[in-house]
């Protein structure tokens, strides 16, 4: 049975020549309590022996070998890795990943932040990134299109699908926030709306990202689901903050070239 997933019809496309995705939920693993139940978070602190398992079972959906999928040290960079082999244990910090190796798969953990998969079906070269407010910002995407050029895909060929990720509704920010945006371009303005909250503003993650990937010129899309509303699909850092908890679970996006 395969695991419940977000897929971006975009990228389905791509199954019978080879090139296979997930925007996976929280549903469907071994996990309980806060952390139920397909966590597939290592920094979590939950127990290492059945987030290992998670992640195995998403290896297994995506048809490849549990060493193989590929997965960094997220800390919110631009920084970019192209993967030749199977990474192992000594992840490296970076927030994006290309391949153009068969039998690889590349895995972003996000709870909040956006996931996005990247896919040249014509030049079989695999791409994804985690694209927070920081990310996105500092152009995550943009560098993660380009090595995935440097490793032979076409800009006009290559799709790029945010997934679920937290909607502007739920994302509320203060004046310094919006002040750093508009330090770099007036034009940014766009992406906040006023809050209840006096100086504060609602953000919209999800249109900047699009906005960001179509202007790279390559074909640019999502899959529109708020992580924060809905409890039952997704894990969600903001909403754990709400809420006081002490900890909480991530949920992976991933793509493979079998």
């Amino acid at each position: 049975m395969s695991l419940p997933s977000v897929k971006s019809e975009t990228l389905r496309a791509f199954d019978e020549s080879g090139i296979r995705h997930g925007f996976y939920t929280r549903i469907g693993g071994l996990s309980s309590g806060i952390y139920e139940s397909l966590n597939t978070g290592l920094g979590s602190k939950d127990d290492p022996a059945l987030v290992k398992q998670n992640r195995s079972r998403i290896a297994a959906d995506l048809g490849v070998a549990d060493t193989h999928l590929a997965g960094c040290f997220q800390v919110h960079s631009a920084d970019v890795v192209t993967v030749k082999e199977p990474i192992g244990p000594n992840r490296p910090d970076a927030d994006g990943m290309v391949t153009n190796q068969r039998g690889m798969a590349l895995g972003i953990l996000t709870a909040d932040c956006g996931p996005i998969l990247f896919a040249d079906n014509n030049a079989k070269i695999i791409g994804a990134c985690h694209a927070g407010w920081k990310g996105a910002f500092t152009g995550i995407a943009e560098n993660t299109i380009d090595a995935m050029i440097k490793l032979g895909a076409n800009r006009a060929d290559i799709c790029a699908v945010l997934g679920p990720c937290i909607s502007q509704k739920n994302y509320e920010v203060g004046p310094e926030f919006k002040a750093r945006f508009a330090e770099k371009d007036e034009a940014f303005s766009i992406y906040f709306s006023p809050s209840e909250k006096p100086d504060h503003y609602m953000f919209d993650m999800q249109k900047f990202i699009i906005d960001r990937l179509q202007a790279s010129g390559v074909k640019a899309g999502k899959t529109g689901e708020c992580t924060y509303e809905d409890e039952k699909r997704f894990f969600s850092y903001r909403r754990t903050t709400h809420r006081n908890e002490p900890d909480y679970g991530r949920q992976m996006s991933a793509i493979a070239l079998i």
